[in-house]
């Protein structure tokens, strides 16, 4: 299998709270504002249901001191008519609580699904040399537990931090009502807890970090593996890649663990000091109490108030948790955001008149070299003409930047030095998504996606009827092998195609290409890793593609290209040889002579 390159995991931007981590989570936000009018509403029942909660520990102080007699205040009603109020008050949290909670999941699913979209639609738009440094693991990570982690927190986190802020506010509020002594008293732990929580949560941060990158490296195996599923049988690698595997998750395992521990200890402490701080707060209100200062109801209502307050200290601990790895995720997520994307269309669109191509082709002088590899000059001064409707070859050794010349068509890259161009106008000339429309690639390893037959040739033409569909296969000579299975077109034809053979898969894609109807052909090595029965079907489906099309063909078997127009012989980068079979082959001590003779040799 190729390896791309992986990202390590000291790229990973650091977690932390601070200025530049808080206006990056902001992004959030935007993705809010098309409902920011439901959002706002789910706001207002988050404050009438902590309002209503810490409404209980009044009214049960009200019960309490009614029933020992205790009747002033404006809720002087009978222990009876407390009760009742009581339930209504229940009843309201419970409708107030199913709003809240209703009402965010509504924005955040739907805020989220722009985001994934956008993302998507990034990706999609991203230069091919983005790819290149990336491995397909991690860029799906990004997408789905980076964006997971986001909704995590705009659905629910985001919630309760404000309810829990919320029913702080009241709580302090009512506590120093009823007893100032005994609120400072309780707050005078918080300083310590603070102090704690900084150094746990440090900690709790670096092991949240490298578990998340460790799932990703984890799924990146996953998906390296599913897609070369082929290699790692051939190689009888199952074993290994289980290997592979099982390390990557148990490491993942060690690391969810310790962190576990870790948050554990964190919560169990600040359960411990809250909690602590409450039994130290009841013995000093008991003794209130005693001396007449408070009732028994004040000091019910305060208990509870506290329970409430230090439930709610306690519950940001693991919400300060979950918002460090939101904003990890949010740094990521903008990351990809971030990136340059090319300038291509987005929705389906049709060729304009004035960017239609006639189908002349000139390579002048271009030098390349690729992004990664900037001191490695791949093109030395290529010069290349082609006119409308020629077949130009172009063949060499391995290494001698065939394949770069068609990604330089194709505007995958552009060339450093020189200029193409096409009709006589400069490629830059032209939007990427108008002189991609009149092109059509059939590369030797041929990727089909894991619909069916008829998906896969309709791709080159997604609003093409059916007919059209049948008569580019009949074209392409897959008509009849088609028509052999039990399903026809509607056969799934697997993971990159994987339940056709390799000439099958080849003339899908012919197929695909002929139904496209392009102006320029491309044909990168095509028939190279076919058999002899398959490559004569595939090579008359070429003929047929090829007839009035400008093409440029990549060949290996020097004998499928003996009628081209034009044969450019390459070599370490540059033009050596140039001209028709015929011609090249009479040049005595020429590459091409030497290429053809050894061939012939092979085949003998």
């Amino acid at each position: 299998m190729a390896r791309r390159r992986e990202i390590p995991a000291e790229e990973s931007p650091k977690v932390k709270f601070s200025k530049e981590a808080f206006k990056e989570s902001l992004i959030i936000f935007k993705y809010l504002k098309p409902y920011r009018g439901t959002f706002i509403v789910g706001l207002i029942f988050i404050a009438l249901s902590s309002g209503t909660t810490m409404a209980f520990p009044y009214l049960l102080k009200k019960l309490i001191d009614s029933a020992h007699g205790i009747g002033t205040g404006p809720l002087a009603f009978s222990p009876g008519g407390i009760a009742l109020v009581m339930i209504s008050v229940l009843s309201l949290q419970m409708i107030f609580s199913f709003m809240r909670i209703y009402l965010f999941t509504y924005v955040g699913e739907n805020a989220v699904a722009d985001m994934r979209k956008e993302i998507y639609q990034r990706l999609i738009i991203m230069p091919i040399d983005f790819f290149g440094q990336r491995r397909v693991g991690e860029l799906s990570s990004r997408i789905t537990a980076d964006v997971s982690q986001i909704e995590d927190a705009v659905t629910s986190v985001l919630a309760e931090i404000l309810r829990g802020i919320l029913t702080l506010i009241i709580g302090i509020g009512c506590i120093l009502y009823i007893s100032p002594q005994m609120t400072l008293l309780m707050l005078s732990v918080i300083p310590f807890i603070i102090v704690i929580a900084l150094v746990f949560s440090k900690r709790i941060r670096k092991l949240s970090k490298d578990a998340q990158d460790q799932l990703a490296d984890s799924g990146t195996v996953v998906q390296e593996t599913l897609q070369g599923i082929s290699n790692v049988k051939a190689f009888s690698n199952e074993w290994y890649e289980i290997k592979r595997y099982d390390n990557s998750i148990s490491n993942m395992v060690k690391l969810a663990i310790r962190n576990g521990k870790m948050r554990g200890f964190f919560v169990s402490f600040l359960m411990f000091s809250v909690f602590g701080a409450i039994v130290l707060v009841v013995w000093y209100g008991a003794g209130l109490m005693q001396r007449g200062v408070l009732s028994f109801g004040d000091l019910t209502q305060f208990v509870i108030c506290t329970a409430f307050v230090g439930g709610t200290m306690a519950g940001f601990a693991e919400l300060y948790s979950q918002l460090q790895k939101t904003l990890g995720a949010t740094q990521r997520v903008r990351e990809l955001l971030k990136e340059q994307v090319e300038n291509v269309s987005v929705e389906q669109h049709h060729i304009e008149n004035r960017f239609k191509l006639k189908g002349n082709v000139s390579i002048d002088h271009i030098a390349f070299s690729y992004p990664s590899r900037s001191n490695m000059e791949v093109l030395k001064d290529i010069s290349i003409e082609a006119w409308a409707g020629e077949q130009i070859a172009i063949v060499g050794p391995s290494g001698a930047g065939k394949s770069t010349i068609v990604s330089l068509l194709l505007r995958f890259y552009d060339a450093d030095k020189g200029h193409i161009s096409f009709d006589g106008i400069d490629a830059t000339d032209f939007p990427l998504s108008q002189l991609r429309s009149q092109m059509a690639l059939v590369p030797q390893d041929i990727l089909l996606f894991g619909g069916t037959i008829y998906e896969n040739i309709a791709y080159g033409k997604p609003d093409a009827t059916r007919d059209e569909v049948m008569a580019a296969a009949k074209q392409a000579n897959a008509f009849d092998f088609i028509s052999s299975f039990p399903e026809g077109f509607e056969t799934v034809v697997g993971e990159r195609g994987i339940k056709l053979s390799g000439g099958q898969r080849q003339r899908v894609a012919i197929a695909r290409a002929i139904l496209k109807d392009p102006v320029i052909l491309l044909l990168d090595e095509a028939t190279s890793a076919l058999d002899s029965e398959s490559e004569a079907q595939v090579q008359e489906a070429l003929t047929n593609l090829m007839r009035n099309r400008t093409s440029f063909v990549i060949a290996h078997r020097l004998s499928t290209i003996r009628n081209a127009d034009k044969i450019i012989v390459m070599e370490d980068g540059r033009v050596k040889e140039a001209g028709t079979h015929a011609e090249l082959v009479e040049i005595e001590d020429g590459l091409y002579r030497s290429l053809n003779r050894l061939q012939m040799f092979k085949e003998a």
